[in-house]
């Protein structure tokens, strides 16, 4: 089985073509990832990759409770637990690094308001805060002086989740959070180097990029995209495949270690198209990972046709720590609890079961 076959480059050798997608699980009390989180990641190390959940930049970053965070010693203590439980298991984990930019509210933010964006374009949509489910609210645009300042945060986040023992970072610029928000025309009306035409929209992605490359080595840098998805208020637009194919030559120069594509047709949104993937797969000289809606029998295939490198699960790694080797032994899946995926502690975090199978 292809998917369960070894895959090596330069720097890493992952035991299979199965990747952890990264999925948030709002457990972190004050952005510090706690020993049930090194439980978690831990029970999965079986998987070829795991991208453990996103992890913000700034405080100023957190638009949802009790994500975690990779801007200060308490959390970069924090992710040493997970980073030593998955290693000490014989895995592999990258960190995904996020900005929510202008996707939250104020009373989510450590020590109070405001968002920030690129431009001051409010999120049509609500969000939980300790005061009930709010709307969003108008951001503050920031300056061209502090996107350089979010660059470097950006940045130091590299270096800190390297100094936590992650084997890499993935950006991420999927799914309406800051970086997507700098790439696309409707959040992003800035008339200064980061506005205006797609090599100015994508300047700030491509900055981050290639400082993370100076700083951690291309072979440790991953990026995500959710083409065509309209995910936090982020509708389509003209000039999509344009930029994305502005970008795809610039990113394989650089020699990043994977483009992650995020397809969210599962949950509605329209698919990314075939002849996207395709054309990617030409340009690009690294690793593709496709996710969003595999089984097995689907990942296979589609690694069979050659049109990915890699497979990232999401919802099934949740309710099934040993996802491998049930995928190994064709044994059923059990279903995950949608009522704990977000809270619950311990619960619907580290107690789902495994498949004990003996040889």
């Amino acid at each position: 089985m292809k998917l369960l076959e070894p895959i090596s480059s330069p720097s890493l050798t992952l035991n299979n073509k199965v990747v952890m997608a990264p999925m948030s699980r709002r457990r972190a009390i004050n952005g510090i990832p706690g020993e049930h989180m090194a439980t978690y990641y831990g029970q999965r190390a079986t998987a070829g990759l795991i991208i453990a959940e996103n992890a913000i930049v700034s405080a100023n970053g957190m638009g949802y409770s009790r994500l975690p965070g990779i801007y200060n010693d308490e959390q970069i203590a924090g992710w040493k637990k997970t980073t030593t439980a998955v290693h000490n298991n014989g895995g592999k984990i990258f960190l995904q690094l996020v900005h929510s930019g202008r996707i939250g509210h104020p009373l989510n933010l450590p020590g109070g308001g405001p968002l920030v964006a690129p431009s001051a374009v409010v999120a049509n949509g609500t969000v939980s805060t300790p005061e009930g489910v709010l709307p969003m609210t108008v951001p503050v645009a920031l300056s061209t002086v502090e996107v350089k300042e979010m660059i470097q945060l950006h940045l130091q986040a590299v270096k800190n989740a390297l100094t936590a023992g992650f084997d890499g970072i993935e950006i991420h610029a999927a799914h309406g959070f800051l970086a997507e928000q700098f790439m696309h025309p409707h959040s992003n009306q800035r008339t200064d180097e980061y506005g205006g035409n797609i090599e100015n929209r994508t300047r700030f992605l491509l900055e981050v990029i290639a400082g993370s490359v100076a700083i951690a080595g291309a072979d440790r840098v991953g990026v995500r995209f959710s083409p065509f998805a309209t995910l936090n208020d982020l509708p389509a637009y003209e000039e999509e495949i344009a930029t994305h194919m502005y970008l795809i030559p610039k990113l394989n120069n650089m020699g990043i270690r994977y483009i992650h594509l995020s397809d969210q047709s599962s949950n509605g949104d329209i698919p990314i198209p075939k002849d996207y993937i395709s054309l990617l797969r030409k340009q690009f000289k690294n690793w593709l990972i496709l996710s969003g809606g595999f089984d097995a029998d689907t990942a296979e295939k589609t690694l069979q046709r050659n049109e990915a490198d890699l497979i990232a699960f999401g919802r099934p790694f949740i309710s099934n720590p040993d996802l491998v080797e049930r995928f190994r032994y064709q044994y059923p899946l059990t279903p995950g609890d949608t009522k704990t995926f977000y809270e619950g502690n311990d619960n619907g975090l580290i107690d789902y079961p495994f498949m004990m199978i003996s040889q």
